[in-house]
């Protein structure tokens, strides 16, 4: 394609009857957000290592690849939603196998790993020598969010291709554009940092109010209301009062998202200690082999800590929502 050609195809318009979208990693989240896709008329292919995870997207109509490289020779657009930063490199730049391998010139990747802001850059780097775009596109909401299509989506890269691939980003949830490659992994990174911090004030308040002979739904519910209210509360709070530990959102990916937190704070010389203490605390559910827990398992860290077991939770009256990690 000439260079003419691939301007005018960076700027044709995006439609599910023109545009062929790729998706790579059908986790949890990732199977719900590439079903909006799915829904909304686009042509689908997909990628993941375990087939089986990407079945109930086949059984809408997507088309399954073997690899990144021949999904993205397939597509105008790429989407991957991976594990680790190890992973997103995998699938993008490995030289054989990655996406970036094949893609044709004016065409997009979009990056909604929580990865780092330096893998970004290097991701956008690559992709502009091609004759390609890259955005980096993390996204918040936990599960919930992914089936509901309510995702914030922080969204870094060209301010002209983030406008273009409005139409594929809103049926996924909200675009919220944060600045050049990078600047959504850092926005990311901040929401880690207070949901990470919010939670350790939850469960303190929790473990104090249990030691005080309060009941502990009654406690919850009455603190909803209140400046101490918050959405890790809302969601959070019931799931930790019926001790429902399954993961929305994984103790071992949080570890790893509150890793790079703390690897940008050093290198930008900040002294965040909420961060570090909630680190160390979600490190010990890992130690412990609850990883593969949700988030909300920070309590049990707290307990035993504190060689105490929540009592008399009783009935609380707060709704249930989901978790917006």
């Amino acid at each position: 394609m000439s260079s003419a050609a691939a301007a005018s195809a960076a700027s044709d318009p995006i439609a599910p009857f023109s545009t062929r979208v790729g998706w790579i990693g059908t986790g949890v989240m990732g199977r719900s957000m590439c079903g909006h896709l799915i829904r909304a008329g686009y042509t689908v292919t997909v990628f993941n290592r375990t087939v089986s995870k990407a079945q109930p997207l086949l059984d809408m109509g997507a088309r399954l690849a073997d690899s990144p490289r021949s999904l993205a020779a397939l597509s105008d657009v790429v989407f991957s939603i991976v594990g680790y930063p190890s992973d997103v490199r995998s699938v993008l730049l490995d030289p054989s196998s990655g996406a970036l391998a094949s893609l044709r010139p004016g065409g997009v990747v979009v990056d909604m790993t929580t990865s780092d802001p330096s893998l970004a850059e290097e991701i956008s780097a690559a992709a502009s020598a091609i004759g390609c775009h890259a955005v980096d596109a993390p996204v918040s909401g936990g599960d919930g969010g992914a089936r509901n299509a309510t995702l914030a989506i922080f969204a870094g890269g060209d301010p002209a291709t983030v406008r273009r691939l409005e139409p594929l980003l809103s049926v996924m949830g909200k675009v919220n554009y944060m600045g050049s490659p990078g600047k959504g992994q850092f926005a990311k990174l901040g929401n880690q940092i207070t949901i990470a911090s919010t939670m350790v004030g939850l469960v303190e308040g929790m473990v104090f109010a249990n030691k005080a002979g309060l009941d502990i739904g009654s406690f919850v519910s009455a603190i909803s209301t209140g400046s101490a209210g918050s959405k890790s509360l809302d969601s959070q709070g019931k799931r930790i009062l019926q001790r429902d530990f399954e993961a929305r959102f994984y103790v071992n990916h949080f570890v790893k998202d509150l890793g790079i937190c703390l690897k940008e704070s050093q290198r930008m010389g900040l002294a965040l200690p909420g961060l570090a203490l909630a680190q160390q605390l979600y490190l010990s559910l890992k130690a412990h082999g609850e990883g593969n827990l949700g988030i909300q398992a920070l309590i049990l860290a707290l307990e035993r800590l504190n060689n105490v077991k929540l009592e008399n939770a009783g009935s609380s009256n707060l709704e249930f929502k989901e978790c917006a990690a």
